[in-house]
């Protein structure tokens, strides 16, 4: 039975499972009933930040068009145009044995493509969540339920992983933002120019 999360609540990751190494990061989402005549595209990305919070080079960033991690601990599955169907729309695997020791923690993010020219957002999105999968035996450990707290946000901090006294654990976030993706890379100390 996985932990469910909410808002602000952090949980043990690998103190309760010791030998967890991979695991796979699913977002997913809908798109509530109306028709902005225009498909959702949302888009799942990892920052892999510094004590400080920000992303040392553009190389720690993962997301549709940098899919690998130079360390490959972290490795983004695919853009996913549509979200149509059950289940996870993206999936991000983490190797926590192979994550860089200056990377103190993993944001994970969503996004909305093209969000201002679509006049699409948050609010716009519904069943939001994030959820972790040990890879090794399949087993959901821990979901987050977003729940319909957005209304004019183009990006949203879902939850991340960070590390403390040698263990990882995850924090349910869930703060949003406007500005969508480039306000985001700002947040995290990349520059988009």
């Amino acid at each position: 039975m996985p932990i469910n999360l909410s808002k602000g609540q952090k949980v043990d990751l690998t103190k309760g499972n010791p030998g967890l190494k991979k695991i796979m990061v699913g977002l997913g989402w809908d798109v509530n009933a109306f028709d902005s005549g225009n498909d959702f595209d949302l888009d799942a990305s990892a920052f892999l930040l510094g004590e400080d919070g920000k992303c040392g080079t553009e190389k720690e960033f993962v997301f549709y068009g940098n899919l690998v991690h130079p360390s490959e601990s972290v490795q983004h599955m695919g853009d996913n145009l549509t979200g149509e169907g059950d289940g996870d729309d993206e999936q991000i695997l983490v190797d926590l044995s192979k994550v860089p020791a200056n990377v103190s923690k993993v944001a994970f993010t969503v996004t909305i493509y093209e969000a201002e020219a679509r006049r699409q957002n948050f609010g716009q999105v519904s069943n939001a969540y994030i959820r972790i999968v040990d890879e090794s035996t399949g087993t959901e450990l821990i979901r987050y339920d977003l729940g319909e707290d957005f209304s004019i946000e183009t990006a949203v901090v879902v939850g991340e992983l960070y590390k403390h006294n040698g263990e990882w654990k995850f924090n349910a976030i869930g703060s949003g933002f406007q500005g969508g993706l480039a306000a985001l890379c700002g947040h995290y100390g990349i520059d988009v120019a």
